[in-house]
């Protein structure tokens, strides 16, 4: 039978026990904001996610959750039983920013503004997946599934979703999740469906590099490398399922009177489609070789010819869950039944990893708003009614995918 998601979610609310959760995170909204500037300030720059690890373990352990941990890659995570059969659902936020080591992340606030590097992205995820807890804990709510609460490590940039791409492959839950949610970013009108698939390269042209005057006439790498960034600029790519590239990074070279030996270009491609991807993949991989192919058949390789060297900087999968998913149904009626107008979005977030598994899987906001994301003047309104809507309409989809049971 056909499930009715907008009635079992306004069930849900009309319930006493979330009526009583939703109370908890009122009365514990100066909490969650403590929460949010504590964590913030805890730095956490690309694969030196341990402190604020540490910190956070700790947190989790002291919410009563089972089975408190960290696994092999850094993430951390505990257990909330549900009623059910042990059928498990995650719900993660991300422990990493995108900010080297040595920046400031001392929160600064404006009013209801608090204004951090990555104090929206994702470390406000944090904090309130703990009011989560609190006021599921408070209110004496039961699920169906058994819910894992994760902080993982590795989301950002070069980390290529490492916590939760071990989380699905090599943990020990691997083979027991069933559904996935990621709470990244405050704004919660916009549920991730699509996972935006990324291949990212450094590309590197070697030769055998000499003087620029008495070594003339004989092959160099900056040539091909050249050439190989032009034909990527005339690839023609659809605009459904969008797909993109981009030539980010260039450098080579010691000196303006030398040959150089070695000229390289990062490469980041992406795509809504596995099969888009693929082909631009495909495609990018026969230019490099045309354009090194070429150099060595127009100069010299009397000193040695031109090689590639293919270095593979990021893979994210592509994937998506279906608009009809009872998991995306679930979370637009949560949207729409407190207030908000539902979108529904590509983007390339951890749900790729469950998603290119075909594990059901999406992402959804922490609640309130914010701007300035992956910038040092990144900010967040911590308004108490629009965060605590915004926190109360994602609670309800996590107790509807989860199996509500009441209390």
């Amino acid at each position: 039978m056909q499930r009715d998601h907008a009635s079992d979610i306004a069930a849900i609310i009309r319930h006493p026990s979330f009526k009583a959760a939703v109370e908890k995170l009122d009365a514990d909204h100066d909490r969650i904001v403590e929460d949010i500037v504590t964590l913030t300030e805890i730095p956490a720059p690309p694969f030196k996610e341990d402190r604020r690890a540490a910190a956070y373990l700790e947190m989790l352990r002291a919410h009563g959750l089972e089975e408190v941990e960290q696994d092999e890659v850094g993430n951390v995570m505990g257990l909330r039983r549900g009623a059910g059969n042990g059928a498990l659902m995650v719900v993660a936020a991300h422990l990493d920013t995108v900010f080297p080591e040595g920046t400031d992340v001392t929160v600064r606030r404006e009013g209801t503004r608090l204004y951090a590097p990555g104090v929206g992205d994702d470390t406000r995820s944090l904090a309130v997946l703990l009011g989560f807890i609190r006021a599921m804990d408070a209110a004496g709510i039961r699920t169906r599934n058994d819910i894992l609460f994760v902080g993982d490590v590795g989301e950002e940039g070069l980390g290529d979703l490492r916590g939760i791409r071990h989380l699905f492959t090599k943990g020990r839950y691997r083979d027991k999740i069933e559904t996935f949610i990621t709470v990244d970013s405050p704004q919660v009108d916009k549920i991730v469906v699509g996972g935006v698939g990324s291949k990212r390269y450094s590309v590197r042209f070697k030769g055998p590099g000499g003087h620029s005057f008495g070594a003339f006439g004989i092959v160099n790498p900056m040539y091909p490398m050249a050439r190989a960034v032009v034909e990527l600029g005339r690839i023609q790519v659809p605009e459904s399922p969008r797909t993109t590239f981009c030539a980010s990074i260039v450098g080579g070279g010691t000196s303006v009177n030398a040959i150089p030996e070695e000229a390289w270009v990062d490469i980041d491609l992406r795509s809504e489609s596995a099969e888009e991807l693929a082909k631009l993949d495909a495609r990018w991989r026969e230019i490099v070789a045309a354009a090194a192919e070429q150099e060595n058949g127009i100069r010299s390789t009397r000193e040695g010819a031109i090689t590639v060297e293919i270095r593979t900087l990021g893979d994210r999968p592509a994937g998506n869950t279906p608009v009809d998913a009872d998991i995306v149904q679930y979370a637009t009626a949560a949207l729409r039944a407190n207030g908000f107008a539902p979108k529904h979005h590509a983007s390339s977030t951890d749900a790729n990893i469950p998603m290119s598994l075909g594990i059901p899987a999406i992402k959804i906001g922490s609640g309130g708003t914010g701007g300035r994301a992956h910038s040092l003047g990144e900010w967040i309104d911590v308004e108490k009614t629009a965060s605590l809507s915004g926190m109360t309409a994602s609670l309800a989809t996590i107790l509807a995918v989860a199996g509500f049971v009441g209390g």
